[in-house]
């Protein structure tokens, strides 16, 4: 490698002034050997001895997803891919627009080599059946859709194929948790792997009934609640909410139902199940408060009871215009 050769003592000062002026080769490293030091250059420089010497590679490390990407895509293009990862555990799921699926390899190999996850995955449908489960394709690293998540200290195992979760709602997760007081009896009518149920459980000593439609979700429900040392008991319970809660001999203080496109359908239920002061934190997808404030406040009114609403805020945005929206509902016996 052609090198400049300097005094020792000379060489901090040389190396900046070589770097200044563009004359320093960056891919190699520095050598220092007893009294003079080694400093690539691209070119002859003037004023100094030349030498030629074998020098170390410097490894090159990407500073962002963009600088991997940006002699494949466009600016525009890797800002909006930046906005759709999805990392659970070891794993990335990608959402890669129909304009760029030719390049989903690239983006795939891009993706691993800057998350340095484990497995990289793409969507490929959105969510879909009573099972909430999408369809995704495998682009690079290993083929291994089982991970375990960990949020708020709590560990989460699942597998992305087969159940659906959405790392986004951790901070939403938490909010409830903090809500919850110890004692309370709560029911989660669509829990999935058991985010809310695990991280109440974690930290506040409650009752907790876990329901969902999916098998393998309530699967790893149970496998949760062993990897996880809880204050609180969970009980869970695969099928529809509608059949499982003929069997429940109790109500519940808070009710949770986080399954935003269908929620609404059971909120007759929900106020049936809920007692006198209990709290609903019902979601939605919506573009604003109204139309959820209006499905639980009917809810109640064909009950004859009433709500009075304690939080309504934006837990996420789901696409242009709209939002999935939390809302909490103090049930009162008129």
């Amino acid at each position: 490698m052609k090198c400049v050769k300097v005094p020792l003592k000379q060489l901090n000062d040389i190396r900046i002034k070589l770097m200044e002026e563009g004359l320093m080769n960056m891919d190699f490293r520095i050598k220092a050997e007893k009294d003079y030091g080694f400093i690539p250059i691209n070119d002859d420089v003037d004023g100094f001895e030349i030498v030629d010497i074998a020098l170390e590679p410097i490894k090159k490390v990407p500073h962002s997803f963009s600088e991997l990407l940006e002699d494949e895509l466009t600016s525009d293009e890797i800002e909006t891919l930046r906005t759709s990862f999805d990392t659970i555990g070891d794993i990335v799921i990608l959402e890669i627009p129909e304009n760029l699926e030719s390049k989903k390899q690239i983006i795939g190999d891009a993706a691993l080599k800057f998350t340095k996850r484990r497995s990289i995955y793409m969507k490929r449908s959105a969510i879909k059946g009573t099972t909430r489960v999408r369809d995704l394709e495998f682009l690079s690293g290993v083929d291994d859709s089982v991970t375990i998540h960990r949020e708020h200290g709590a560990r989460l195992k699942l597998d992305v194929r087969e159940v659906y979760f959405s790392p986004r709602l951790a901070t939403e997760r938490k909010r409830v948790m903090e809500s919850v007081r110890d004692g309370e009896k709560i029911l989660d009518m669509f829990c999935g792997i058991g985010p809310f149920p695990i991280v109440i459980a974690r930290n506040k000593d409650a009752d907790i009934v876990a329901v969902d439609i999916n098998e393998s979700a309530i699967r790893y429900l149970n496998e949760n609640i062993k990897l996880n040392k809880l204050k609180g008991h969970i009980e869970t319970y695969t099928g529809d909410i509608n059949e499982v809660s003929k069997g429940f001999k109790c109500k519940f203080d808070r009710i949770i139902m986080n399954l935003p496109g269908l929620a609404y359908t059971f909120l007759d239920l929900a106020v049936d199940l809920i007692e006198d002061d209990g709290i609903i934190n019902y979601y939605e997808f919506s573009d604003s408060y109204e139309t959820g404030i209006k499905r639980l406040k009917d809810a109640c009114l064909r009950k004859n009871k009433e709500v009075e609403i304690i939080n309504a805020h934006k837990v996420k945005s789901t696409s242009p215009g709209e939002w999935h929206i939390a809302i909490d509902g103090k049930i009162k016996n008129t």
